[in-house]
């Protein structure tokens, strides 16, 4: 069933379709499904592409009933601090103007955290125009800058006067909805209260991405892997990514292979990396300073070879800096088990993402800065086609169970109709 037809949901972040980038493939999902269940649903969004930012999309179209609103920002590209800081903040500027000449009481407004601290923007205005407010989590700031030590003292002192603003934006909002168990621990330290936090995780979608045989797999035939041990990072490498711990792996089954050559499972291994992100420069840098020969490097795929490009990999890398568990969750690990592959974790044991894996045996954590580590259960994967498949297969089931894009759509629905309708019944018994 739908939200009331006079209630319209209008989201904000800064990337949409057919952006690539993450959050717009998750918040482009919702919005569309969202519009098919009969929902008035709006967006604005910049009219940048993620991967260029000198291509503009158009300002405004209209994508599968849903009217897309598509503001002017500056162009400065994510890779200097000052450059990003001027396009969030035009962004800011802009998109908060388009809101509030589009908002209207009894609005559903849902606004995700790119930029950051939109949600300040967009508690304000939704309390002048009478609209009700969702901020959706997908990280939280500025703790995150601050566990990376963005600008140093001056940044910290900045991120200590921002805070109370940001505090203010959770509690205006009628919902916070954030993406893991570990976030929602965060917010409740924050003083949010539990009824107005939902945990719906990230998702991917199973009729998209469905398992594919490696023997089957045009694009791992394309790439001339058939007969390789593929060990894959897909995605954005950027700072909160452990990226030292993956080069010393990649680098100590290197020297096996020259030292050991008759060791067939450390020539057989080949590493894949397919996207981009703030330190793909230093890793390529990396590569070549040492030489290595047993990895390659690709660019983000197009949605179209989203499947063969997740299930070209016999197991997935994902990684977190543990400083961040709860403020970060790594969404590709959604996609890698719904193509049926196991999952190499570095990060904190106890996070979030290992959790899962714990929990449902789809693969294994491995701490950071022992790259030692990593190899040994890389040669373990590679040695035992069996384990391989079976933590793959643990992995797809889960999925279907509990991260398949229907279950997500299904619990938004759920948060989007009992804060559009102005029940009560939702806030006296939160669903986790």
């Amino acid at each position: 069933m739908a939200l009331d037809t006079s209630v319209r949901v209008i989201f904000v972040n800064r990337y949409f379709h057919p952006d690539l980038s993450a959050t717009s493939e998750m918040l482009s999902d919702l919005a569309f499904a969202v519009s098919e269940l009969g929902t008035s649903v709006t967006v604005i969004t910049s009219r940048l592409r993620y991967e260029d930012g000198k291509a503009l999309y158009s300002p405004s179209e209209i994508v599968r009933d849903v009217h897309i609103h598509r503001v002017w920002t500056s162009q400065f590209g994510r890779f200097l601090l000052l450059g990003r800081s001027l396009d969030y903040l035009s962004f800011f500027v802009a998109a908060g103007w388009r809101l509030r000449r589009l908002a209207r009481a009894g609005d559903v407004i849902v606004v995700k955290t790119d930029p950051p601290l939109l949600s300040v923007m967009a508690a304000a205005i939704a309390r002048q125009k009478g609209a009700k407010l969702v901020n959706w989590l997908q990280d939280i700031f500025p703790e995150v800058a601050d566990a990376l030590n963005f600008g140093g003292r001056p940044g910290r002192l900045a991120f200590w006067l921002l805070r109370p603003l940001r505090n203010w934006s959770f509690r205006a909002a009628d919902i916070n909805v954030v993406i893991g168990e570990g976030m929602a621990e965060r917010l409740k330290g924050l003083g949010i209260k539990a009824q107005n936090i939902r945990i719906i995780q990230n998702w991917s979608d199973g009729s998209l991405i469905v398992p594919i045989k490696p023997s089957q797999n045009g694009l791992r035939m394309r790439w001339i892997l058939q007969q390789s041990f593929v060990v894959s990072y897909a995605g954005n490498l950027g700072r909160p990514h452990d990226v030292d711990t993956i080069i010393e792996a990649m680098t100590l089954l290197s020297e096996r292979a020259v030292t050991a050559p008759k060791d067939d499972l450390a020539r057989r291994v080949m590493f894949v990396f397919v996207g981009g992100g703030a330190q793909r420069a230093r890793f390529e840098r990396e590569i070549l300073a040492r030489r290595l020969t047993n990895v390659r490097l690709h660019p983000y795929q197009p949605r179209g070879l989203l499947a063969e490009t997740l299930c070209a990999a016999d197991v997935h890398l994902v990684s977190l800096n543990p400083k961040l568990e709860g403020l970060i969750v790594p969404s590709k690990f959604y996609g890698i088990a719904a193509a049926g592959r196991p999952t190499l974790f570095i990060g904190a044991p106890d996070g979030e993402i290992a959790r899962l894996i714990e929990k449902f045996q789809c693969g294994f954590t491995v701490a950071p800065s022992d790259g030692r580590a990593l190899a040994d259960r890389i040669l373990q994967l590679a040695g035992d086609p069996p384990l391989c498949a079976n933590l793959g297969a643990r992995a797809r089931d889960a999925f279907e169970k509990h991260w398949d894009k229907s279950h997500a759509i299904e619990k938004w629905d759920e948060v989007l109709k009992a804060v559009g309708s102005d029940t009560q019944a939702y806030r006296l018994a939160p669903r986790a």
